[in-house]
C-alpha cells in the first residue's frame, strides 16, 4: 500500500481499502467520485457526469455531484466518503450531470452550504412583472389568471430546502480556496455563468473545473489573476464534438502559454482531448477517471 507519498493516480484495487484505513486522517487529494471512464471495478459505477472531493489544508469540499443520485450514493458508499463531514460544496453549473446528485446529498447532509453560480434554476425569484402585460379586448380565458394579480408570482426550484450561496465573482470561501465565476459565450451555453475551485498550494494554483464551458484555457486566465502559477487542473475540460485542430490549439495554450505544470482531464474532455493532452504533456498527464486520487503538493 502506498503512503505519504501517493503516485498521480491511485487504482481502483486499492482505492477503497486506503480511504477506509485512513478515515479521518489529513490528506492532500482531489477523489474522482463520478465518471464515465477509469480503470475497472466491481465497486464503482460509470455514468455520464461529474463529481470529486476536494481535501486539503484540513478542509472538505464536494465539487458536483454527477448525473444520478443513486449512483451517486452508490460511488460515495464505495469510497467511503462520508457526506455528513464537509466544509461546503460546490455545484459548477446547472446541468443535471452536475447537479442529479444534490437530492442524495440533502438528505445526508441538508445545511451544508452550497456555493452556486448566478443562475435562477437554483434559487426562488421573481418572475418579470412585463410577463403579465395585459392585452385590452382579450376574453377572460386567454388573460394570465383571468386578468387578476397572482398570488404567487415567483420561479420554483427543486431544492428548495438547500443552503444556496450565490457566487457572482472570484469569492475566497476559505484561506486559500478561491471560487471563479466565467460566463460562456459559445453556442449553446451562452450567458451560461460557471464556477470552478482554485486552490492554492506551494507549487501554484490547482484548479477543478466541472464542463469548462467557458473554455479551460479562459477560466484558466482567471485564476492566473490569484496566481500567475498554475500547478494542475482536473475536470471537464468539454472538448466533445470539437475537431482535433481545436483541441490541439486548447492543449498548446495550456501548456506554453499558461504554462500549467500538470493536467488531469476528465469527464467531458473526450477520447479525442485525453489523447492529444497525454501527448502533449506526456509524463505531466494525470490519469484522472472515476475513483482515481490526484495527489496535491502538502500545504
Amino acid at each position: 500500500m502506498q503512503t505519504p507519498a501517493l503516485a498521480k493516480s491511485l487504482p481502483i484495487a486499492l482505492l477503497s481499502g486506503f480511504l477506509t484505513s485512513v478515515g479521518a486522517a489529513a490528506a492532500d487529494r482531489i477523489t474522482n467520485l463520478y465518471d464515465a471512464f477509469g480503470a475497472p471495478s466491481a465497486m464503482l459505477v460509470k455514468d455520464w457526469g461529474f463529481a470529486a472531493l476536494i481535501e486539503y489544508d484540513g478542509r472538505r469540499i464536494l465539487f458536483d455531484t454527477g448525473n444520478d443520485a443513486a449512483t451517486f450514493e452508490r460511488n460515495v458508499e464505495a469510497l467511503a466518503v462520508d457526506l455528513k463531514r464537509l466544509d461546503a460544496v460546490v455545484i459548477s453549473h446547472r446541468h443535471g450531470d452536475h447537479t442529479s446528485g444534490l437530492t442524495y446529498l440533502l438528505k445526508v447532509n441538508p445545511t451544508v452550504p452550497i456555493y452556486v453560480p448566478q443562475e435562477v434554476a437554483f434559487f426562488k425569484g421573481a418572475l418579470p412583472l412585463d410577463f403579465l402585460q395585459r392585452q385590452p379586448g382579450l376574453p377572460v380565458t386567454l388573460q394570465y389568471f383571468e386578468g387578476k394579480k397572482p398570488e404567487r408570482w415567483t420561479t420554483g426550484t427543486p431544492w428548495e430546502q438547500a443552503n444556496f450561496r450565490m457566487v457572482t465573482e472570484v469569492t475566497e470561501i476559505f484561506p486559500g480556496f478561491h471560487l471563479l465565476s466565467v460566463q460562456s459565450q459559445k453556442p449553446g451555453t451562452v450567458e451560461m455563468n460557471e464556477l470552478s475551485l482554485a486552490i492554492g498550494t506551494p507549487k501554484g494554483l490547482a484548479v477543478v473545473v466541472g464542463c469548462s464551458h467557458p473554455g479551460v484555457e479562459k477560466i484558466l486566465e482567471v485564476a492566473r489573476r490569484i496566481d500567475p502559477r498554475l500547478y494542475t487542473v482536473t475536470g471537464g475540460f468539454h472538448l466533445v464534438r470539437t475537431p482535433e485542430s481545436e483541441v490541439r490549439r486548447v492543449g498548446r495554450v495550456l501548456r506554453d502559454e499558461l504554462k500549467i505544470q500538470r493536467v488531469a482531464p476528465a469527464h467531458c474532455t473526450s477520447e479525442l482531448g485525453f489523447a492529444v493532452l497525454r501527448e502533449l504533456f506526456g509524463t505531466r498527464f494525470d490519469e484522472a477517471g472515476l475513483g482515481a486520487v490526484i495527489t496535491l503538493p502538502e500545504p
